[in-house]
């Protein structure tokens, strides 16, 4: 298949064997409803810069995408009710995304988009509506004033900030023993010096995108406390 002048369905059905992610025909049906929602937004609200369908699929969705095994890894060791925080999702990405692969096989598993853009909330209330996702809620506040409640097992970002901006904002929503993975583009070695003493680095997995010529890294932070 030329992934250059593939359809988006034909781009999401690829991208999703080569992953080897588990989605039913009706998900990728629904991921793809997303894009078109998007895209259809995106003309008033300017949500993203990518403006093409077909490249909404590869570097969102699949984008998205490349960080479901470890978080079902992570996650894997929780039996009770699973909660996850995506900050600074934008338009929902990669929280959407990953709902929509979570929903049916792991029911006990609940998102929280956190953004402080009104216009990104709006849409993902929306898009949320219209998809019917019944667990992910969405927030509409400044990271550092969010109120995380009990907190979040699992926190993650897309090109949110530097990883030390991340756990400066966003580490005190991590449980004790929670990790935070960090989505980033080329090799972060050079800003994984002097974190907060919080966190402890666990690994940084290089990633894959299908169709997309690009670095991509995920950062795994697991929490050791608090100081």
């Amino acid at each position: 298949m030329s992934w250059q002048a593939a359809q988006p369905a034909e781009l999401l059905s690829a991208g999703i064997k080569a992953l080897n992610l588990d989605c039913p025909l009706d998900v990728q049906a629904r991921l793809l409803d997303y894009v078109q929602l998007l895209h259809k937004w995106n003309r008033v609200y300017n949500l993203t810069a990518v403006r093409d369908p077909a490249q909404m699929v590869t570097r969102h969705l699949l984008d998205s995408l490349t960080v479901l095994p470890h978080l079902n890894e992570e996650l894997g060791k929780k039996t009770e009710a699973q909660r996850v925080l995506d900050v600074g999702t934008g338009a929902g990405l990669p929280g959407i995304p990953l709902a929509l692969l979570s929903v049916k096989q792991y029911p006990e598993r609940r998102f929280v988009l956190l953004d402080s853009n009104s216009k990104k909330t709006r849409f993902m209330r929306q898009a949320v509506t219209e998809l019917g996702l019944g667990n992910v809620q969405v927030a509409h506040a400044r990271t550092e004033a969010f109120d995380a409640g009990q907190g979040f097992d699992v926190v993650l970002s897309r090109a949110f900030a530097s990883v030390a901006d991340m756990l400066a904002g966003a580490g005190q929503h991590c449980v004790p023993g929670g990790v935070m993975l960090a989505m980033k583009g080329t090799d972060p070695t050079a800003e994984l010096a002097g974190l907060h003493v919080a966190f402890a680095l666990e690994k940084v997995h290089s990633l894959q995108v299908p169709g997309l010529n690009e670095e991509r890294h995920l950062v795994c932070l697991r929490r050791v406390g608090w100081k």
